[in-house]
């Protein structure tokens, strides 16, 4: 009986084993053409492609984990040209600090340090990101689940490396990060796994405020689920801690329990308006606008929310969904740079699970026809915002 038992647990290993790489080869082939696509693009604009993986919030990124909060250079200013004491702090620490201490290595440079967190948390996120697909395969309505459940895990994970701004997932950018941390934050929640949710959730935090998303969902999880015993328990203390430890750092920093929404209305003109903002740029960039950026962020924002909808009609568990829907609102109903809205959409990866249902039940040809041709339009696009539109993406 014992060794029936050990055997059939090395078959699970090892399956698991087999999809996790399958996982990871899907992600860098979908990866590796949008890399080719913007150094083509790089190249043609003579751009270094140094400075176009670390534009924007990238020099931010890099300047913390290079000077640390308080040395960041005066040239770094906020969206009005303004630099304070306090302006670095509207970036969380979890991604710089990770890149400062990878820099610490004989050798490695800031900015290979933030291209070695990418190498590691892009295939970490993506083997995270089909096990929530085959996870959730098994449990949405009956009419629209695959034969295959790893085939929708593996075609989810294509589309989260495919979305349009996939990009900065090889960019000194915070999404790589936060999405591995998000997606085995669900893995630990879809299988009751809670230190690995409350851990995750905890990361999560650290790295951008929209881990408020995940910690909502892991401990509303976890409380309900608190027949499960210490470890439930243990899930909802640890997952609010970074969060609400770097808003205590940030408050006690400048004086003010509110100080780091001060720092993000003041300089970043971030703030909650109920959705205002979306709805204005909505309407102007479908009704009025001609330029292409800003009618494909408008069209991009609209197919999510229709994705939302899509969700919930297949019955996607109900932790994900929640996850999920606190990454749109956070995102959609505030104000802010609104280019910024196709980046900012990615963790919302999740929503793009009733498209990889379907997808997954078509022939093999087919489904390798759709993400190729995923791939390309992807690469397309952030090349396109990265090195043809002028602005802040």
């Amino acid at each position: 009986m014992t060794t029936a038992r050990t055997m059939s647990s090395l078959q699970r290993f090892g399956a698991a084993h087999e999809f996790a790489l399958r996982c990871i080869a899907v992600y860098l082939v979908v990866r590796v053409v949008g890399i080719v696509i913007l150094t083509a693009f790089a190249a043609y604009h003579a751009m270094p492609m140094v400075d176009v993986l670390s534009m924007w919030d990238g020099e931010w990124m890099l300047g913390i984990a290079q000077y640390g909060y308080g040395g960041v250079p005066l040239n770094f200013t906020d969206a009005n040209g303004i630099h304070t004491e306090f302006t670095a702090y509207a970036f969380f620490p979890g991604y710089p600090m990770t890149v400062r201490t990878l820099a610490l290595i004989p050798g490695v440079s800031t900015f290979g340090g933030a291209m070695l967190v990418a190498v590691v948390a892009g295939p970490l996120a993506a083997v995270a990101v089909g096990h929530v697909g085959r996870l959730c395969a098994q449990r949405v309505r009956e009419s629209v689940r695959p034969a295959s459940t790893s085939t929708a895990g593996l075609v989810l994970v294509g589309l989260f490396a495919a979305t349009p701004m996939s990009v900065v997932l090889n960019m000194a950018y915070t999404e790589g990060l936060f999405c591995a941390a998000a997606a085995w934050a669900l893995v630990g929640i879809l299988e009751r796994q809670w230190l690995l949710a409350g851990f995750c959730a905890f990361g999560a935090g650290l790295v951008r405020p929209t881990g408020a998303a995940v910690i909502g969902a892991v401990m509303l999880a976890a409380f309900l689920a608190r027949r499960d015993g210490p470890r439930a328990w243990a899930a909802v203390v640890i997952a609010p801690l970074g969060y609400l430890g770097y808003l205590a750092l940030v408050g006690a920093r400048t004086g003010s329990i509110d100080g780091w929404f001060q720092i993000q209305t003041s300089g970043w003109n971030t703030r909650i308006d109920g959705g205002a903002a979306t709805w204005r740029f909505l309407s102007e960039s479908l009704g009025r606008s001609s330029e292409f950026s800003a009618i494909a962020t408008a069209l991009i924002i609209v197919a999510v929310l229709l994705l939302a909808a899509w969700s919930v009609a297949d019955r996607v568990p109900w932790p994900v969904l929640l996850y999920g829907g606190g990454v749109l609102a956070s995102i959609l109903l505030s104000d802010g740079l609104m280019m910024s809205r196709a980046r900012l959409l990615l963790p919302a990866f999740v929503l793009l699970l009733p498209v990889a249902l379907r997808i997954a039940r078509r022939p093999r040809g087919e489904i390798l026809a759709f993400l190729a041709v995923a791939a390309a339009f992807s690469g397309w696009f952030g090349a396109y915002m990265l090195t043809v539109f002028e602005y802040a993406i």
